[in-house]
């Protein structure tokens, strides 16, 4: 394989990396910044794409490893491994690569690339820290009721930080947390105040998951 043509090949395969790579994240990306965007009716389009996850991120790291493999490897005209004398005769006749064909530039798709990959392990950092808790709100506590909602499309803990952002933003909202891996959210609220179905509402509006089941269970606390 010629410079020129294996140059291209390793281009070729860092381009493919670095879409597998973003193609991968889609889901968990997109409930995050369709959130912070004010456009959470798109936040579960990519939902759809959760299953096929596992076999991007191995893809990805398999592409990227044969780009690595590429450019750790000189080889010679014909394929074979260059030979030291090779490798110094070839010092003249061989371009300088261009920076989108260099090492430095694979580097830095890889590292891009597992902080794509990461992504669900640090999205709550895009979430200020919007719990009700340090808030001051003056309640009866026989008003006070828990929900707990089935949601379907949840993947991963970003799809968590947007619903509990679409939760803790609705009024009367006193508490409220998600799990993905159970599709269900729970919230403690001001019944004077929010109706399960508004929540439920807040939810299907703010992130576009679907809200399968609403279950409401009266607070310990309340006397009724």
């Amino acid at each position: 394989m010629s410079n020129s043509n294996q140059a291209n090949s390793s281009s070729k395969s860092i381009g493919a990396g670095l879409l597998v790579a973003i193609t991968a994240s889609l889901c968990c990306i997109t409930p995050i910044f369709a959130t912070l965007a004010g456009i959470g009716g798109i936040a579960s389009s990519f939902s759809w794409m959760e299953p096929f996850r596992p076999y991007l991120i191995g893809l990805t790291v398999l592409v990227l490893g044969f780009a690595w493999y590429q450019k750790c490897l000189p080889t010679g005209r014909h394929g074979r491994s260059r030979t030291q004398e090779e490798i110094e005769c070839a010092c003249d006749e061989d371009e300088k690569p261009s920076f989108w064909q260099s090492k430095k530039f694979l580097g830095i798709v890889t590292v891009f690339a597992v902080v794509m990959l990461a992504f669900p392990t640090y999205s709550g950092i895009f979430f200020s820290n919007n719990s009700n808790a340090d808030k001051v709100i003056v309640v009866n506590e026989n008003d006070i009721l828990n929900a707990e909602l089935s949601i379907n499309g949840m993947t991963c803990t970003g799809c968590e930080h947007s619903v509990n952002a679409a939760l803790n933003n609705s009024e009367g909202v006193l508490e409220a947390s998600s799990s993905y891996e159970n599709g269900t959210a729970s919230v403690k609220f001001d019944q004077t105040k929010v109706s399960v179905d508004q929540l439920a509402d807040a939810i299907e509006e703010g992130t576009g998951y679907k809200v399968t089941e609403k279950k409401i269970v009266q607070d310990k606390t309340s006397n009724q």
